[in-house]
């Protein structure tokens, strides 16, 4: 297998007995090397043979994406178990194990989800009964104190609203001094219960308890109204809204008491923790009251039962806190149980959920497949690599013999001109690389893999913007970790960047090491420059008075420093350049020119690696309309340019302004020197001469850039019309095939191929079958071309008399 140009593709046939066509589809996809091709263009997903099989399995999944759910509501992670059963399911076991996990999680869901709406209740209702009660206990003292001698206001007593008859709907025995000041003092203060802002709509909630039902009296006061109230819980956030809409409604006709529940508490309805406030509202009529349910209704309030009678009050306490305990060890029970079954379905799911996707990989495949009725086999077509063959043949093999097939399978190359698929061979290494450049684009058939220059290339070029030695060996200590480890990290389940780091740990390794060799040439360690390969080769001016009296070197941020010998630093760039003035200036115009030159060397590596396309397809056409005005128009001005900056750094003293030589060179060609823009008609820029004829030769650079443009644009596209119309005026559909286009079966995709006969079917039968006779061959395809020339000649004369 190469990297370097596709694997030589083959199309080939399979006929599949239907009772191996499961098995052995399941087999070439564990193989890997074969890209079927859909032999049912017309028919839609619900038309095909195995639609039935792929809902199916789109079922499964569904259940599996629920017990993933659970799981994650439960806090659970799916962990395989070393002893956990690692045998395949079969599709209708499989199907069947799901359904009845299915039916028992969501039984134990659904009685979970009712124990805990009932334990969130009772906790609401004993807050209920606890804030609640505290308002009856208020309005009980403050009544005790009236009647130990203390005195409420005329004026903030209500003579139309009055508790009368039987048992008061605020406690305590009919015409009790003590019922009729609580009840008064209940109201006192309902004046200055005020509107406030805020809250919003939700929701509305059902009630989880009966209302308090008020009992029935006997006499009353014609001019008494009865007094009732509703006790209930709103989300803290919609109490504002809550008040204001109920003072609107019943037109202040009402008196809200509400206490703010400390902490946060799980609602019945959602099983989210969130802040709610207790409400009392005090009405009066049955219209009141239907208004306010209505209310609590829209404002999703849990309404519950609240009774008059003090003592009633406590036992219910009681028996809502004894309630509580047994719900509270039952849902512990349940929540166990549910766990214990979670957990289980975790040890296997991800064997399950890899078995149901290969289920329906295989089942999709099957759908691409023709069926034959008549013959109860199913006929397929796929690329598959030459060198590839021997392992499919052992597949199809093996899977014959698993399937007990009455028939073998039947594996026979196709000719065909189509154009195969792309498929190059990679390993653990340059797969990174390969998907890098897939990510751009996929090259054509048996042309020069990128991937190749770009395990060097991308790592570099990496580098070179990296650049920093202790950074450098920060990635490479990590890379090196990842593929000593890799063997154990593959076994574990990963999170998607941790994975995408592990994937690429190759490359990483690379990009890490080329990281330290440019820090070395950068002279940079975490940003702070280093002294590896000795000090500077520049120093202070020795005429600078203030180094000779003590030592510093103030002319350094004036003139500069000096050279200290004539040779340059050992390794990379002088440390003394770090935090200068200049740093930015000299380091940005270095950067600039090996970007050039790196730019320019990467783009003749894409333009020879095309001449290697062209040579391999025989394409004269593109190479001299394509390759070479390329190169001549890359290499006159970017060539051309590289080896001026390469001339300026290896020249002692050359201070050429390069930016101006190009720019003239396309402005005022000829003229290097900026001849007769100095003083007295002398050269304004005689630096940028750097060799003798430079200017000529700059115009010559130009002339055959301006020069290659039209041959890249013109020549090709012309001569492909040309040729097109040509094969148009024969009006032939057939075209004869050349020698050199004859290919046998073990070279390649079988364009053009050349006589196929039977005897190169590869037959693979259960028992010995009898070779067929000589008589059976089949017409070579090239007479079949010719007879049909002949006939389509024969025609068009006849048309012509």
């Amino acid at each position: 297998m190469e990297l370097f140009r596709s694997e030589t593709m083959q199309l080939v046939q399979m006929i599949v007995p239907a009772e191996a066509a499961h098995d052995t589809v399941t087999a070439l996809g564990e193989v890997g090397l074969v890209q079927f091709r859909d032999l049912n263009p017309d028919r839609s997903a619900f038309q095909r043979t195995y639609a039935n099989q792929v809902k199916r399995c789109d079922e499964m999944l569904r259940k599996m994406r629920f017990f993933a759910e659970q799981m994650h509501k439960a806090g659970l992670v799916a962990v395989p178990r070393a002893d956990a059963e690692d045998r395949p399911y079969h599709l209708d076991e499989l199907e069947a194990r799901l359904e009845e996990l299915e039916h028992e999680l969501r039984q134990i869901t659904a009685n979970t989800e009712k124990l805990r709406k009932s334990h969130s209740e009772l906790v609401e209702l004993q807050l209920v009964l606890e804030k609640a009660g505290g308002f009856f206990e208020d309005a009980r003292a403050d009544a005790s104190a009236v009647d130990a001698g203390a005195s409420i206001p005329s004026s903030s007593r209500r003579s139309d609203i009055t508790i009368s008859g039987g048992v008061g709907l605020l406690g305590g025995a009919v015409g009790r001094p003590t019922d009729t000041e609580m009840g008064e003092r209940l109201l006192g203060d309902s004046e200055d219960a005020f509107v406030r802002d805020g809250g919003a709509h939700s929701r509305s909630t059902s009630r989880s308890f009966s209302e308090y039902e008020t009992p029935q009296v006997g006499a009353q006061d014609p001019k008494a109204v009865r007094l009732g109230f509703i006790a209930a819980t709103v989300l803290t956030h919609k109490t504002p809204s809550f008040e204001r809409v109920l003072f609107r409604v019943t037109r202040g006709n009402m008196f809200l008491k509400q206490s703010v529940i400390e902490g946060k508490t799980e609602d019945p309805r959602s099983g989210e923790k969130v802040e709610k406030t207790v409400v009392v509202v005090f009405f009066a009529g049955e219209r009141a009251r239907a208004k306010i349910l209505k209310i609590c209704e829209a404002f999703g309030a849990n309404r519950y039962p609240f009774p008059e009678d003090f003592q009633r009050q406590h036992q219910m306490n009681s028996e809502v806190t004894a309630r509580l305990l047994e719900l509270q060890s039952t849902l512990e029970a349940s929540t166990r149980h549910r766990n214990g079954v979670l957990s289980n379905i975790g040890h296997k799911y991800d064997a399950w959920l890899a078995n149901v996707r290969k289920e329906k990989a295989t089942y999709h495949v099957l759908n691409m497949f023709s069926v034959d009725v008549s013959r109860k086999c199913l006929v397929a077509e796929g690329w598959c690599p030459v060198v590839a063959k021997p392992r499919v043949r052992e597949a199809l093999l093996s899977a014959n013999r698993s399937a007990s097939a009455q028939m073998g399978t039947v594996f026979q190359p196709l000719p065909t001109r189509d154009t195969p698929p792309t498929y190059y061979a990679t390993n653990k290494v340059t797969e990174v690389f390969q998907g890098i450049v897939e990510a751009y684009g996929v090259a054509r058939y048996r042309e020069v893999n990128p991937a190749v220059m770009t395990v060097v290339t991308f790592p570099f070029l990496f580098a070179v913007m990296f650049g920093d030695f202790g950074h450098g060996l920060l990635m490479l200590a990590a890379a090196t970790y990842m593929i000593a480890k890799e063997k154990s990290l593959k076994k574990q389940k990963l999170n998607e960047i941790v994975q995408m780091g592990f994937d690429g740990r190759y490359c990483i390794l690379l990009m890490s090491v080329f990281s330290v060799y440019t820090g070395l040439l950068y002279n940079e360690c975490f940003s702070v420059p280093m002294s590896l390969f000795g000090r500077s080769k520049f120093k202070c001016d020795p005429n600078d008075p203030t180094f000779q009296d003590s030592g510093a070197c103030v002319s350094q941020f004036k003139s500069g420093l000096v050279p200290a010998s004539d040779t340059p630093y050992a390794v990379g760039v002088d440390p003394v350049w770090h935090g200068t003035k200049t740093e930015l200036l000299f380091v940005n115009s270095l950067k600039m020119k090996m970007s050039i030159l790196m730019g320019m060397t990467q783009m003749t590596l894409g333009i020879f690696m095309s001449l290697l396309n062209f040579l391999h397809e025989k394409d004269w056409l593109s190479i001299w309309c394509e390759f070479v005005p390329q190169v001549v128009f890359l290499g006159s001005l970017f060539g051309y340019l590289s080896v001026l900056i390469v001339a300026k750094w290896v020249t002692k003293g050359a201070t050429a302004d390069l930016y101006h030589v190009m720019i003239y060179m396309f402005l005022s060609p000829g003229n290097a020197d900026c001849a007769g823009e100095g003083e007295d008609g002398k050269p304004g820029c005689p630096e940028n001469a750097m060799f003798p004829g430079q200017g000529a030769f700059q115009v010559l650079l130009v002339l055959a850039a301006f020069a290659s443009v039209p041959v890249m644009l013109f020549p090709k596209p012309y001569y492909l019309k040309k040729r097109h119309e040509a094969r148009l005026g024969r009006g032939g559909a057939y075209a004869v095939l050349g020698e050199n286009e004859d290919a046998s079966d073990d070279e390649g995709a079988g364009a053009g191929a050349g006589a196929f006969v039977v005897a190169r079917v590869l037959v693979l039968p259960q028992h010995r079958v009898r070779p067929p006779p000589a008589q059976a061959r089949l017409v070579p395809l090239l007479q079949v071309v010719r007879l049909g020339e002949e006939h389509h000649r024969h025609g068009r004369e006849r048309r012509q008399h």
